[in-house]
């Protein structure tokens, strides 16, 4: 079995509300050496496989199909072995 860890973002041309509320927030509660906070999301996926080739393959088709806004997101992953 091989774990994919999904890490998908706004690209950096995509403005960042929640990063900026966040940014805010925690000025308010006295941290104020921020110069910016992205948000994103992260996604653990169990594969019932042992080919890297066709878990790569997978994970790109879910990204790509599903899980990622192509026009607004970007994505990365890393897949291991459990």
């Amino acid at each position: 079995m091989l774990i994919a860890k999904i890490h998908i973002t706004l690209k950096e041309e995509v403005s960042d509300p929640q990063g900026m509320t966040v940014k805010g927030s925690l000025s308010r509660i006295g941290i104020n050496n921020i110069h910016s906070v992205r948000i994103g999301k992260y996604i653990e996926v169990s594969l019932d496989t042992d080919s890297l080739k066709d878990a790569e393959d997978h994970v790109k088709t879910m990204c790509e199909e599903l899980l990622a806004n192509p026009v607004i997101e970007q994505y990365t992953f890393e897949i291991i072995n459990v």
